[in-house]
């Protein structure tokens, strides 16, 4: 899992007054009331309609019943005896592991591979010189780590290679209000090595630019909380194979840019990095003198074991030398066709490669895929047939910058544009307690709909559901998917397809350490696999709708209502300094357009039992509610990052909102009034092509 830190959007849906855009129409009051009625009856948790109800119910009760803890257990096992990075021997070995597993099924099954650029360490050192004058080199290995484990040495990918001496200072996260705290006590970082505590908002690399651009020379970074343990990651800027931006890396007869490229080199940090244990941060940042710890940071957990910054007078002498190079990499997939509408995907997808063993990234989710293969294949032999198409997918190369799922989204573009009706995405499945999960907004229903019928793995006799509104003592908080920490992003962020999200528990402290294996998730994470379980069937049970319903289960007036709750934070922001009008009138474009559509749905469902409804007539429905997600793309994407397509849902270089990037990234960023108002035009002419798909008619 290539880790994120987002914002939580807030829980419910705020209702808009006439004064509070004063240019709104009487037209959008109108709506305004039409998603407040929706709001009401969605959060009185009404029984679901009738297109929530399986075609098929006796199936998805025997999947339900079907789930087994004990062979989930020993998938896990399997995939989790050796360490597998992508690009290496062990990698093929878990590929073909998954692929044995689904043929095993009897479910049609294929390996897809990508050439593409990894980046593997070759040698790294780092002493630090006491003002003593003592020198002492700095164990970078685990403790309890053999040599012959295959455990690669802690690193960061893409680093570039490099040797630096310089004073030691501490700049907290490695932000921009961090580096003007240390200003103002008067620390200047130029020609020092920093080191960064992992958080705060900041990639690795938004970490790695900005010390380049303040003058550091090289970056320390540790994680809190790992204890031994070294978060490795990338440091890739971006998602896919850098060499091939745009379009998919299959085969070696393919256009590639060169390493040298200027398109592929922005995408590399500019200062060399190394990950290191809290310990090592400690002992270092313990020794440290100079300015005292700005007031900024005086809640940092790692304070009152040191209280200054620096520079020096501790000195580090850091090297690190790597090695990037195109190596192969394999996307498996299981395929199970459906027997009417065979051309419309449902996707459920999860990375397989790892740091180290994995058991949590990702194996949990590559476990919990191969029973849901496993329950779908039983299903079948007692006569069940998916309406559509469902694809199970085990991607490579995630945690070098989700390259697997994104080369094949960029060569299936096309097809996934025209075709794909969701994505569901599972990549830590298990961390520990707690259910979460994040979807685009049409799905939030839906997805409360299978939780209910989900046994909660951590309370005798409760759903799912009781557990989570529990939990946030209210309704279920849904998360969006704006951030880029899975393998999602590609699929939502540059195809548009509607995409859910699933995890239990929020954070673990074996991260990306060689301590993430087996026996910790059997001590710690999921003693008996009962989450890994619940998780299964919350997921395969969200694609058997997806899959089954005649009547794809999507509400857009729940994506309405999400739209207006994003612009009310938007205008508690910016103060009415520009017109948020745009927005609110398209908006009511689409509740108007929403509720058009569920009329049509429920008269669809009444008239089917009859016999009155054809075919075509369904077919065309579905069509408007799966293209409707792609009006929120805009060819030009995202100013400075192109690639991202969704205007509101994906990644802002601030990400303070968790919304409408562009207009984030002008706020935060330029400032400038016209430049604001601009990225509001486009988040409202995005808002008002998806109101016309799910019209289905030209303006």
């Amino acid at each position: 899992m290539a880790q994120s830190f987002h914002t939580t959007l807030p829980k419910s849906t705020t209702i808009f007054t006439s004064s509070t855009f004063p240019s709104c129409s009487l037209i959008f009051i109108f709506t305004l009331c039409i998603i407040s009625i929706y709001t009401l009856h969605h959060h009185n948790h009404h029984p679901p309609p009738p297109s929530t109800t399986l075609q098929h119910p006796p199936f998805s009760s025997t999947f339900l019943t079907s789930a087994s803890n004990h062979t989930i257990s020993n998938y896990l096992r399997h995939l989790t005896l050796h360490p597998h990075l992508a690009g290496t021997t062990p990698s093929s070995a878990a590929a073909n592991y998954v692929k044995s597993q689904f043929e095993s099924f009897h479910i049609q099954t294929h390996i897809t591979n990508y050439s593409v650029l990894l980046s593997y360490p070759l040698h790294s050192s780092l002493t630090v010189h006491f003002s003593n004058t003592t020198a002492v080199p700095l164990t970078l290995t685990e403790p309890g780590v053999g040599s012959g484990s295959g455990v690669i040495k802690p690193y960061h990918a893409y680093s570039p290679s490099g040797s630096a001496y310089g004073k030691v200072v501490y700049v907290s996260h490695g932000r921009e209000d961090d580096y003007r705290a240390l200003a103002a006590v008067g620390v200047e970082v130029k020609g020092c090595i920093a080191v960064v505590k992992r958080g705060g908002g900041m990639s690795r690399n938004a970490v790695g630019a900005k010390a380049a651009e303040k003058g550091v020379v090289a970056v320390v970074m540790y994680t809190a909380g790992t204890g031994g343990g070294v978060e490795r990651g990338t440091m890739l800027d971006g998602v896919g194979d850098p060499l091939t931006p745009g379009w998919g890396a299959s085969g070696r007869d393919v256009e590639r840019l060169r390493v040298e490229d200027s398109e592929v080199l922005k995408r590399f940090p500019l200062v060399p990095s190394l990950p290191v244990s809290v310990t090592t941060a400690e002992m270092i940042l313990g020794s440290l003198g100079g300015a005292k710890v700005p007031h900024l940071w005086r809640d940092s957990d790692i304070l009152g074991k040191f209280d200054r910054v620096g520079p020096g007078p501790t000195f580090l002498n850091f090297t690190y030398e790597g090695e990037n190079k195109v190596g192969v990499i394999q996307n498996v997939f299981g395929v199970i066709k459906g027997s009417e509408e065979p051309d419309r995907f449902v996707v459920l997808g999860n990375h397989r490669d790892a740091w180290t063993y994995g058991a949590v990234d990702p194996n949990s989710g590559t476990a919990a895929l191969i029973d849901i293969a496993r329950r779908y294949s039983l299903m079948m032999r007692m006569g069940w047939n998916p309406r559509r198409t469902i694809y199970l997918c085990s991607w490579d190369a995630e945690e070098f910058g989700m390259i697997g799922s994104t080369e094949w989204v960029e060569q299936n573009l096309v097809n996934l544009g025209s075709k794909a009706v969701a994505y569901i995405n599972v990549d830590c499945a298990v961390q520990g307690p707690g259910f979460f999960a994040a979807a685009t907004p049409q799905l939030d229903d839906i997805l409360v709909e299978v939780t209910k019928k989900v046994t909660d793995p951590d309370f005798a006799g409760s759903t799912l559901f009781e557990k989570w509104i529990r939990n946030t003592e209210g309704p279920p908080l849904i998360e969006r998917l704006s951030d880029v920490f899975s393998d999602f992003s590609p699929f939502l962020h540059h195809a548009g397809v509607p995409s859910v999200d699933l995890y239990y528990g929020k954070d673990f402290p074996v991260y990306h350490t060689a301590f993430d294996s087996y026996d910790w998730m059997v001590k710690h994470g999921d003693p008996f696999f009962h989450r890994h379980v619940a998780v299964a069937s919350v997921w395969g049970l969200l694609a058997l709708h997806l899959t089954d319903d005649p009547i794809l289960p999507f509400n857009y007036l729940s994506y309405a209502a999400q739209l207006q709750n994003h612009t009310q934070s938007l205008y508690n922001l910016i103060k009415g300094d520009v017109s948020l009008h745009p927005i609110t009138a398209a908006i009511g474009e689409l509740a108007d357009a929403a509720k058009q559509v569920e009329d049509e749905m429920k008269k669809m469902k009444e008239e089917e039992p009859k016999g009155h409804v054809s075919v075509l007539k369904r077919r065309m429905l579905n069509d408007r509610l799966m293209f409707a997600e792609r009006g929120f793309l805009d060819s030009d994407g995202i100013s400075g990052r192109q690639w991202f397509k969704h205007l509101v849902y994906g990644p802002a270089s601030e990400g303070k909102l968790g919304f409408f990037p562009g207009v984030a990234d002008a706020i935060y960023g330029s400032k400038r009034q016209d430049v604001i108002q601009h990225e509001i035009w486009r988040v409202s002419r995005a808002i008002q092509r998806a109101a016309s798909a799910l019209k289905g008619e030209l303006a």
